[in-house]
């Protein structure tokens, strides 16, 4: 039994491979999977180094594996098929139009956060760094391309049969490359800013930090980084264009010309992102739209008010390049709550190294949101989402570990296990809509009548 984490490992073995795209496309993804087998997660819990009062503590934890790692992963994986599909019958668990946070804007946080855990079991013992690093490259790139091929355009959608997609058009980020970005840095981060020379053992938080600062400090340059270039850069402005009736397009103009602003039309963000991978290349419907300055059904889509901003239509990517910077910080969070399996086995210990930072992480979100007005925006991915997020995230993922892990009631989370174990392979097929896709290719006699059409 294999536990998909990000990037199959290389010694899974492979699945058949029938002959038609659509299982091509999957066996593409589980391809670009991490799998952590059972024995991957047992040496990471056996081989900790911890005194003998707290072996002893916890003897349940000793030769058998975190199953919470895969409820985690599971319970995120069902959110997010809930808030896809709810999220035209309850706006509310749809993602927040711009500033505030909403039940569907937690979803790739928790992605990310689960991603950094399982980091720091795969790579406890690295034999070879470079030749590590070379698999976390080639693992980080199969995702990549994954990505690509399933939300760079090539799929025209539910109401579409067609597919192919203008190079010069393609979206070149997106979920996956997002994860495969954040994974690939965390893995290097893992791999080569470990202090494997440190043969101390680790009793405190204070010990933990230690070892591991110069990841630590990775994260902080990281975050200081994107704080210096979102309010720092000068926005200038900007056009664009949308197409109309026929082969004719509609010009807008953005009046900018600021520095600082974190406002739909204006910030550092969506420059970059032009400047970078060129607004053709980005996601054309921005989370914007549903504003109240442009949907007159805000929080919901719909029509234009009579005095909606120019930028309304303008294309902007919620996993562009500047806010990416800040979902690495979030899986390096991760990464060090995976520390705390690794080297504590008490279970008071972990849930100690896990409480605290998760509350720190909270109070500290909450304090930039109402005290400096860094308000919680996951199309920005702001700092104080950055938090926020990842202290929800751990704090579930203590709950989750003492109910599985700690209490043994595993029954209840049997779904969420199975999810669990085939995150991404779910996320392709339904999050991605190729499933409903391949389905809809079957129809009589027209495409309209087909099994797909009876159920949206």
């Amino acid at each position: 039994m294999v536990m998909y984490e990000l990037i199959k490992g290389d010694e899974a073995t492979a699945p058949s491979k029938p002959n038609n795209e659509l299982s091509n496309v999957v066996a593409a993804a589980d391809n670009a999977l991490l799998s952590l087998h059972e024995d991957d997660i047992e040496a990471g819990v056996r081989n900790a180094t911890n005194t003998p009062q707290e072996k002893e503590e916890a003897p349940a934890a000793q030769g058998s594996r975190l199953v919470s790692l895969d409820v985690f992963r599971g319970f995120t994986v069902a959110l997010m098929i809930f808030v896809d599909y709810a999220g035209a019958f309850l706006p509310a668990t749809n993602h927040s139009p711009w500033n505030g946070i909403t039940l569907a804007d937690v979803v790739m946080p928790f992605f990310l956060f689960i991603v950094g855990v399982a980091l720091a079991l795969t790579y406890k013992r690295v034999s070879s760094k470079a030749m590590a690093t070379k698999k976390a490259v080639l693992r980080a790139m199969k995702l990549f391309i994954v990505g690509l091929i399933v939300q760079g355009g090539f799929f025209h959608g539910l109401h579409n049969l067609t597919y192919g997609v203008d190079i010069l058009r393609i979206r070149w980020m997106g979920i996956l490359q997002r994860i495969a970005v954040a994974y690939l840095l965390a893995a290097v981060c893992e791999i080569w800013l470990k202090n494997d020379d440190d043969d101390s053992d680790v009793y405190s938080g204070y010990y933990l930090i230690r070892r591991y600062r110069f990841q630590l400090l990775v994260s902080l340059i990281l975050t200081t980084i994107y704080m210096v270039l979102l309010y720092g850069l000068y926005v200038p402005d900007w056009e664009y264009q949308i197409p109309v009736a026929g082969s004719k397009t509609k010009s807008f103009s953005v009046k900018c010309g600021v520095r600082g602003d974190i406002g739909p039309a204006c910030n550092a963000v969506g420059m970059i992102d032009r400047q970078v991978l060129g607004i053709q290349h980005l996601y054309q419907r921005p989370v914007y739209e549903r504003t109240k300055q442009c949907s007159i059904n805000s929080p919901a889509s719909g029509p234009l008010p009579s005095d909606a901003p120019p930028w309304c239509q303008a294309p902007f990517d919620p996993e562009g390049l500047l806010s990416s910077v800040m979902a690495i910080v979030t899986c390096l969070i991760g990464l060090q709550f995976g520390h705390a399996i690794i080297h504590f086995k008490g279970h008071k210990n972990r849930i100690i190294q896990w409480m605290i930072p998760s509350l720190f992480l909270l109070v500290f979100a909450f304090l930039l949101d109402f005290g400096f007005g860094m308000h919680m925006n996951k199309a920005l991915y702001t700092l104080s989402y950055t938090c926020f997020t990842a202290g929800v995230a751990g704090i579930l993922f203590t709950g989750l570990y003492v109910l599985v892990d700690v209490c043994g009631c595993r029954k209840p989370t049997l779904a969420m296990e199975w999810l669990g174990m085939h995150a991404l392979m779910i996320y392709i097929l339904i999050g991605c809509n190729i499933l409903p896709v391949f389905i809809q290719g079957f129809y009589w006699r027209e495409p309209k009548n087909n099994v797909m059409s009876s159920l949206i």
